[in-house]
């Protein structure tokens, strides 16, 4: 990989930033509007909002990786695993540049869960 991999995933982080904050306001709009009269499409708008609400809640986590580890570039650590201290893979960080640690770590707390 190109030795400008930190610039070009600030970008991808910034635009990615940027579309999940413009997707959670669109989303608060429209879980803000009022309620239909009729009974049989109130029930239809109640079903719809549990899905945006569900989508909301998948942004805001995605949103919050996002920021991470745009605070990990901040502080100089980006790219080191938080579990274990070892580099994080580059065509990781590429594949999923809001990783925190490196595939191995991943894959333990994927099967035993998180540590600590």
């Amino acid at each position: 990989m190109d030795t400008e991999w930190p610039i070009e995933i600030r970008t991808r982080l910034e635009a990615r930033r940027d579309e999940l904050t413009a997707r959670l306001e669109r989303i608060t709009a429209n879980l803000r509007r009022g309620l239909d009269s009729d009974s049989e499409e109130r029930a239809k708008q109640l079903e719809d909002s549990e899905v945006v609400d569900a989508l909301g809640n998948e942004a805001r986590a995605e949103l919050e990786s996002v920021k991470a580890a745009l605070k990990r570039m901040d502080d100089g650590v980006y790219g080191t695993c938080k579990a274990c201290g070892a580099a994080i893979a580059p065509a990781r960080l590429e594949a999923r540049p809001f990783a925190s640690t490196c595939i191995d770590c991943a894959e333990l707390d994927e099967e035993f869960g998180p540590r600590g």
